[in-house]
């Protein structure tokens, strides 16, 4: 009890994991509570999660374990001790790995990342055996760093201490060789960790844990309708623009509200029920507060929902814009770039942290920036001749000009100390392979630097022996190129808050002038021009430029010259702090918010998070402990599915809980948008009376008759419709998945036919087969994949309905894959799961299944079928003869090999002590020595 948990980490107590700990499944059985409803303190609710997430941490590590054999692995070059290495704790090392490619086995392939736990093992292992046989040879090591850009040095911490000089000998021959094995990544749950043992900082989290207050609906300031004064008009009129139901209108404006409303109650829940426009309600709503100027933080559980959200908010901002590109510099969207594929989301680019920061950084470059080509004109233009005499005396001979181009290495030291430093620790710590130079260096990681010398070498390398109105049109022309680019960066990226609207301007009316200049360029005869002018005036009489016009030009650029005093930062990380701490609208995970618990960053007043009931209601504290945070507002649906939990004891203490669902059985009221524009109003019908309790009602659009699309003929395939197939089969895999080979073609003749159908009439369809088993899935994927080639206009995909949650497509065929005397329906009754199921389709959708199984069930598929019954939406395959016969022959062939699979078993016959193995370990021995953390934290309120 004396001891403090609060200074482990998570890290240390996987660390104190053995491989029999990891393996036991039942390890934290009987030591994770069930999570609470109501606490006596912020720290008790804190604290109630630790158990749970221990628990799924160790059963995921577990489950990765048992399947080591596919895991990613690469070979390790070289290893040594840190700096910070300090034994017996602090065992910090860095690693460089090999950079031989093995494509047979994967060798090469993977590279450690940050938040990656890796076993760190002698041998490749092909089984969780390998890895109990060779323990002196096994250790744990978590990598908590990146690589570093200079060195290629990866840092990582080990589970125990190694001796390393006797296993990296530098003849390679007699050196033990280690390889760096996969099995988890733990960077959410170490954010998640240190989120709920830090404890809270903002009071926002005591206020949201309270019973839902009655005072919001009294509220003085609500009631006399004061939300409507001032700024507030302007966000009623932008609510009228876009077409919206009185239930998205209402649930912006209540949300919009709190920014003048102090009422108790900090949180609104807005509740979005499938195809009701979730999306389109919060970007509007996220648009509103940046007109409002309200500093927010829109999060959400996964990269596909950060972007879906951000993606509709550009499209907005976009439109509204009405200078350019001036605005997006108050919207940033950061993440992990591999992961994110933002090429699937047209413009976000324009937002992304790390397009912009690599942007701005060519601006502010001291050298070759914003400044100095802004400078380079005002001479070109005050002073002409005298840029051309500089260009002469830089220029008579060639060999004299090549001397004073700086070569890549004097233009770093000029331009980057940063970088020079870099180059100068990179050769230092560089032991083990050759050195690159400072070329190969600087290209292979600072592309921004060698782009700015090239335009410098382009500067410097203007053609020897120029006359003077050749020089001035090459010159003028790149600068002005490069000028333009700048301009449209500058007032693209920066924040408005650091630039004004009449800076935008002023940019905007240097740009005209340029583009005239550009005209007269392609329009003068400069010889004629030069010949009748005076030598100071000669560049003006040469664009035919009036003296009105000349000075105004020259005054535009002194102007900006002066008033953008661009911040000197010049590093990627200083760029990113500027961008992030000036952004009005900042866009990331729930999980990578805690980037922005930062002293730069200013005080944030909105929390948004999207799809809020897929959030782990321990992952939402990470978010709510941002600093300054005032209110949160939450977007999801509770009925459908939650947070994907992998343990079954954490599952059964209710860790895949989400704060809204929390919040909905506090009593919190829920704004809900009521009105859907997806399904066919035969397929929204049994969802809207089942799981909505008849609130949900259909949107014009889905009743019309153009929305009764069929695509194929008979009433089976119809806008609704059940597929009995009495003569299913239910199987049982190796991973214990469920799988029922006589559905997985019927399936796969019903798409043969759509094929053959649109092949007739070349009419665009997108189609999703749903199954709740993997094993199916997977099955029913190799039935289709000649299906599922590459066309734009018949598209098949086919996925879990966890994998299928947030997605919809025209037609959607489902698998419900049970098929059984008893009625048995296992994980399928799940009213969430099957909620999602069946709310995917457009036009159509198609439940295949074995009805007598379902109905025999007290579960919510017996209210399904007996609904189709009733409406005469219930058919038998059978009707569909070809659909028939390849159910016929579907089960002649399942029997034929089940009928094989028994004669063989018969004929394996053997002594079962010979062929099973039984594994038996100390249980008193490892649960003492691996639940003790766990214990702390129970009993430590």
């Amino acid at each position: 009890m004396a001891e403090c948990l609060h200074c482990a980490s998570l890290i240390n107590i996987v660390f104190s994991w053995t491989i029999e700990d990891l393996i036991n499944q039942n390890l934290f059985k009987h030591q994770v509570p069930k999570i609470p409803m109501t606490f006596l303190s912020t720290n008790g609710y804190m604290n109630s999660f630790i158990p749970a997430l221990i628990e799924e941490t160790h059963s995921d590590l577990s489950s990765s374990l048992m399947s080591v054999a596919q895991a990613s692995f690469c070979e390790i070059r070289t290893m040594e001790t840190s700096k910070h290495f300090a034994p017996p704790n602090n065992l910090f090392y860095n690693i460089t790995l090999q950079n031989t490619i093995d494509e047979v086995n994967g060798l090469g392939k993977y590279e450690p990342e940050v938040g990656d736990l890796i076993a760190f093992t002698n041998i490749r292992p092909k089984s969780i055996d390998d890895l109990s046989r060779i323990k002196s040879y096994c250790h744990i090591a978590y990598v908590y760093e990146p690589k570093n850009e200079f060195t290629d040095e990866i840092p990582i911490i080990l589970s125990k201490y190694m001796e390393m000089h006797s296993k990296f000998d530098d003849s390679r021959n007699k050196a033990q060789k280690f390889y760096a094995v996969y099995l988890i990544n733990m960077t959410t749950n170490v954010r998640i960790w240190n989120a709920l043992v830090e404890g809270p900082r903002a009071n926002i989290i005591k206020k949201v844990l309270q019973p839902y207050s009655m005072k919001e609906e009294n509220c003085q300031t609500c009631l006399s309708g004061e939300i409507v004064i001032g700024p507030h008009v302007r966000v009623q009129n932008i609510i009228k623009a876009q077409n919206l139901n009185k239930s998205q209108e209402d649930a912006i404006l209540s949300c919009v509200s709190m920014t003048k409303c102090q009422h108790k109650d900090p949180t609104k829940l807005i509740w979005g029920p499938p195809g009701t426009g979730k999306t389109k309600t919060v970007a509007l709503m996220l648009f509103c507060l940046l007109k409002l100027k309200i500093t927010t933080v829109t999060c959400a559980p996964t990269n596909t929902a950060v972007l879906a959200v951000a993606s509709r908010l550009h499209s907005i901002a976009k439109d509204s814009l009405e200078h350019g590109s001036y605005g997006l510099g108050d919207i940033v969207l950061f993440g992990n770039e591999k992961r994110m594929k933002l090429d699937s989301y047209k413009g976000l680019g324009e937002v992304f942290l790390n397009n912009r920061v690599k942007d701005l950084l060519r601006c502010f470059a001291p050298m070759t920036g914003w400044e100095s080509c802004l400078e380079s004109m005002i001479k070109l233009l005050k002073n002409p001749e005298q840029q051309y005499s500089l260009y002469k005396n830089n220029n008579k001979n060639v060999k004299e000009h090549d001397k004073d181009v700086m070569s890549l290495e004097e233009f770093v030291k000029g331009n980057d100390s940063h970088v020079s430093h870099a180059y100068f620790n990179y050769k230092r710590r560089c032991k083990y392979r050759s050195v690159m130079t400072l070329e190969q260096f600087v290209k292979k990681r600072y592309d921004y630097i060698v782009e700015q010398y090239d335009v410098y070498k382009d500067d410097k390398k203007l053609s020897v022996g120029m006359s003077m109105e050749n020089y001035l049109r090459q010159r003028f022309c790149i600068i002005g190129g490069r000028l333009k680019s700048f301009m449209k960066t500058l007032y693209t990226h920066l924040p408005t808050c650091f630039l004004h609207i009449k800076l935008v301007l002023k940019m905007f009316r240097a740009i005209e002038l340029l583009k005239s200049l550009e005209v007269s360029l392609s329009q003068s005869k400069p010889k004629q021009a030069f010949h009748n002018c005076e030598d100071g005036k000669v560049i003006f009489a040469w664009f035919g430029w009036l003296s009105l016009e000349k000075e105004e030009f020259i005054d535009t650029l002194c102007f900006l010259s002066k008033a953008i005093m661009l911040p000197k930062v010049t590093t990627k990380y200083g760029l990113s702090q500027f961008c992030l701490k000036n952004a009005r609208l900042i866009f990331c995970t729930a999980s990578s918010s805690c980037k922005l618990k930062t002293e730069e960053m200013k005080l944030v007043q909105f929390l948004v998070i999207d799809e809020a009931a897929q959030l782990k209601e321990c992952e939402s504290a990470i978010p709510l402990q941002l600093p300054g945070l005032e209110r949160c507002i939450l977007i999801g649906d509770e009925r459908q599915l939650p947070a994907m939990v992998k343990s079954k004891i954490a599952d059964r203490a209710e860790f895949g809980r989400s704060l809204f669902e929390r919040l909905v059985l506090l009593g919190y009221k829920k704004h809900m948008l009521s009105v859907q524009y997806r399904m066919h109003q035969s397929i929204s019908l049994f969802p809207s009376k089942e799981f909505y309790d008849d609130q949900l009602s259909d949107a014009n659009i889905v009743t019309e008759e153009s929305y009764n699309k069929l695509f194929l003929e008979g009433n089976m395939y119809g806008s609704y419709s059940f597929i009995n197939i009495s003569k299913g089969k239910e199987q049982c895999n190796h991973d214990y998945s469920l799988k029922n080979m006589i559905e997985a073609a019927a399936i796969s003749e019903i798409i043969r036919s759509l094929k053959k159908e649109y092949l007739r009439t070349r009419r665009k369809v997108s189609i999703g087969i749903i199954s709740p088993y993997k094993a199916q899935v997977y099955e029913i994927q190799e039935k289709v994949k000649k299906y599922m080639v590459s066309d734009p206009h018949f598209c098949v995909n086919v996925r879990s309905v966890d994998g299928f949650q947030g997605g919809e497509e025209d037609i959607i065929i489902m698998s419900t894959v049970r098929s059984n005397g008893s009625g048995k329906v296992g994980f399928l009754s799940n009213r969430q799961r099957t909620n999602v199921a069946i709310t995917r389709a457009r036009y159509c959708l198609w439940i295949v299944g074995n009805a007598s199984t379902l109905i025999n069930n007290d579960s919510v598929w017996r209210k399904v079928v007996l609904d189709a019954k009733e409406r005469n939406c219930f058919h038998n395959a059978d009707e569909d003869k070809k659909l028939n016969q390849v159910i016929e022959d579907a089960l002649f062939e399942f029997e034929v090999l089940e009928e094989s699979s028994s004669s063989f078993n018969k004929l394996r016959i053997s002594d079962k002590s010979e062929t099973t193995t039984l594994r038996i370990s100390d249980k008193s021995e490892t649960t003492t020595f691996s639940s003790k953390p766990l214990k702390l934290w129970m009993n430590k309120e």
